[in-house]
């Protein structure tokens, strides 16, 4: 997912993708563990949706509240 389809979604849309890649992120740490999966970069590009997520989230947010400063 590209920062670009990102900034596209809404808050709740973010925040709801956000947590379904955390269930994923932590479904792939178990199959890690348990030697399930075979192809590990899943689990970066997991990390790297999830901290795109965030940091779009955190930008949104710090807008908000310089708009609210005014």
């Amino acid at each position: 997912m590209k920062a670009v389809e990102i900034r596209e979604m809404s808050i709740d849309q973010i925040k709801s993708k956000l947590l379904d890649t955390r269930k994923e992120n932590m479904e792939l740490r178990f199959q890690v563990v348990s030697g399930q999966l075979t192809d590990t970069s899943k689990l970066q590009k997991s990390r790297t949706i999830i901290a795109r997520l965030e940091t779009i989230l955190r930008e949104r947010e710090l807008v908000e509240e310089s708009k609210g400063e005014k």
